[in-house]
């Protein structure tokens, strides 16, 4: 309860200094990147621009990733995935999003629909910020890790010094199982001067180094829902004193990661590829994750 305590006391403060702040519109969306902790679901990123837009926006996308990634952790098997994903921008700050998500391999036509809505507002030229909440709607036969959560609130507050970004982002997750996470991200965005085919596009890098923190009873959620595959996957552990339970809840280092995105930019469209190296530390239970590279191949269209 002491860490939840903590997440309503950075929520309140962040709220308070968003209704201090006179209304801003959002800036032209030249990038929107998936969650920060890699939840499936694409929401909008901070603009690069500083110029209002006096009107509402639309991003459609599609991405597949080589793995389903949650909060640093992954499942016993490699799950690759395909998703497509809506965000609705509104000029006052407010927008709406929803995916839908297919693991390839499976028979399941779809494995995860998420669907969400939030806040964008902007303090300063450099201070910016979200605050959103999602829900999780999954498959019943969905073996991805994230399926033993159902509900995020998401906050982000970034600040960016000049040489680089940092953002903090904190979650709470409820539901089947009680989580919660702080992930700090340092960044540094890059465009091209020059173009590629013509005067209209451009290249832009967006490396970044995180490392994210919290509980991790979604894990020891996870293994007991997925019992009867004990001998496949190697994945639960039958313990009666509940001490496995017990470490999940600490609050704790999960995972460091470095992320490479490059993308190809377009007045109205993008095509990223973005690659990540994540590891996993602290990992409790027998679900063992070791150090992996994570690909992604995402295109989006921007309608104004």
């Amino acid at each position: 309860m002491k860490y939840l305590g903590i997440l309503v006391f950075i929520l309140s403060c962040g709220t308070l200094n968003a209704a201090m702040a006179k209304p801003v519109l959002i800036d032209t969306l030249k990038k929107r990147l998936p969650a920060d902790a890699d939840t499936v679901a694409l929401k909008p990123a901070e603009a690069d621009t500083t110029k209002p837009v006096k009107k509402n926006s639309l991003s459609a996308g599609i991405n597949y990733g080589s793995d389903a990634l949650f909060f640093g952790r992954t499942g016993p098997y490699k799950y690759p995935f395909v998703a497509a994903d809506m965000v609705i921008n509104y000029q006052s700050g407010f927008f709406v999003y929803g995916s839908a998500l297919k693991v390839l391999g499976y028979n399941a036509s779809v494995d995860e629909i998420d669907v969400g809505g939030g806040y964008f507002y902007r303090l300063s030229k450099k201070f910016t910020g979200t605050i959103s909440y999602t829900r999780f709607i999954f498959n019943k036969e969905s073996e991805i890790i994230k399926s033993a959560s159902s509900n995020d609130i998401n906050f982000k507050n970034s600040y960016d010094w000049g040489p680089f970004k940092t953002s903090i982002i904190g979650d709470y997750l409820f539901g089947k199982s009680y989580d919660i996470f702080a992930t700090v991200s340092n960044s540094k965005y890059w465009e091209s001067s020059w173009s590629i085919f013509d005067d209209q596009d451009y290249l832009s890098i967006n490396p970044s180094f995180n490392f994210i923190l919290g509980t991790q009873n979604f894990v020891q959620r996870y293994s007991i829902d997925h019992k009867y595959r004990l001998e496949a996957n190697n994945i639960y552990v039958r313990n009666e004193n509940a001490i496995g339970a017990r470490a999940n809840a600490r609050f704790t280092m999960l995972n460091y990661s470095i992320k490479v995105p490059v993308s190809y930019n377009r007045p109205h469209y993008t095509l990223e590829f973005s690659y990540r190296y994540s590891m996993p530390v602290n990992v409790e239970g027998s679900l063992r994750n070791r150090r992996e590279s994570f690909y992604n191949l995402t295109f989006y269209y921007v309608f104004y």
